[in-house]
């Protein structure tokens, strides 16, 4: 068990050096000789030492402390980033304040109030809306922000994004390569968002192929699972079923699977289907959806890892950074060729 009671001053005693001196080794401060320096962190260790959170942020002043901001927790894709992002941000020594907005605007910005309040360093944010928080507060300009997975369409502020483009053109085209003369498209269309990147991508592809947007054939909703299962029944009832459906994000997609079990078609002998995301539940044996892989723990690893930097640096007027990541084509049992 560690001893949490340990100071700097029982390190001083048994390494026999003054205070300021463990400070200064600890602080990896200039003025301490390396055979002093590595006899005080021998006593540190042997004494099992654990720096004062508090007292740290009190002599210098800052929290040493991270927002984090993301739209719906209970949309498995988040917590995935979510964990890349409290890796990276552990490993620079900083700790996590987590909110989730539940897709609420007006909540997205109390949060980046209550968190400039606390006095985090820095905010990672996967908005709510493309509009972004910045715009309507001035808060945001005084703190590094990093925005994750989704981004403002005007911001000045750096970003951590997956090609969606290219994702939903490689998707498409899978489904063009298995064979299907018919393809469909389910996704999302909210208040507030950009043009759908991965409906441009879809559409791409098929204009690339010689092949026209049947727009019968193209539903939007919201990124519930709930949305998924409707808008497929919807498509079902109405009587306009392609022979494959590209659906924009694996929470989506397994709703879809769902509706159409609930109505007796089969996938992918029927209805082929292809998500995006790969996130855990799509490779269960039960699910085996075909995908397109974003690397969400490594994608959070690259926002928090530049978050920090930033917070770091003496420069701050050196300007934005976008990190764009490549999406990967998983090929599973929910689409096959014909």
């Amino acid at each position: 068990m560690k001893n949490m009671n340990v100071t700097i001053k029982d390190i001083a005693r048994h390494a026999n050096v003054s205070y300021a001196t463990v400070s200064r080794a600890l602080n990896d401060k200039y003025g301490v000789h390396p055979d002093t320096r590595e006899k005080i962190l021998k006593a540190a260790d042997e004494l099992q030492y654990r720096p004062n959170a508090l007292a740290r942020s009190l002599v210098s002043s800052r929290s040493f402390t991270i927002g984090l901001i993301l739209p719906d927790i209970t949309n498995p894709y988040y917590p995935e980033i979510a964990a890349g992002i409290e890796k990276a941000s552990l490993e620079g020594g900083y700790g996590l304040l987590l909110c989730n907005t539940n897709g609420d605007m007006k909540r997205e910005r109390k949060y980046v109030q209550l968190l400039a309040e606390r006095r985090v360093e820095g905010i990672l944010i996967a908005p709510t809306s493309e509009e972004g928080s910045e715009e309507e507060s001035g808060i945001l300009s005084n703190l590094p922000i990093v925005y994750v997975s989704n981004a403002p369409v005007r911001t000045s502020h750096s970003a951590v994004l997956i090609d969606n483009i290219r994702g939903g053109y490689i998707a498409t085209k899978h489904l063009i390569d298995c064979g299907y003369s018919t393809l469909g498209f389910i996704g999302v269309q909210e208040e507030g968002m950009r043009d759908n990147e991965r409906f441009e991508g879809y559409k791409n592809a098929l204009e690339r192929h010689g092949m026209n947007v049947d727009f019968d054939m193209c539903r939007f909703g919201t990124f519930r699972q709930k949305s998924g299962y409707e808008l497929i029944r919807e498509m079902i009832k109405g009587g306009t079923v392609p022979r494959a459906l590209f659906v924009e994000n694996d929470n989506l997609a397994i709703g879809v699977l769902h509706g159409l079990k609930d109505s007796g078609i089969r996938v992918p002998q029927d209805i082929a289907v292809i998500g995006f995301d790969d996130i855990a539940y799509s490779s269960y044996p039960e699910v085996q959806l075909s995908t397109i892989r974003q690397p969400k723990d490594k994608m959070g690893k690259l926002a928090a890892r530049l978050l920090i930097d930033e917070i770091e640096s003496e420069e701050r007027d050196s300007g934005p950074r976008t990190v764009i990541v490549e999406p990967e084509l998983m090929v599973r049992s929910t689409t096959e060729k014909v």
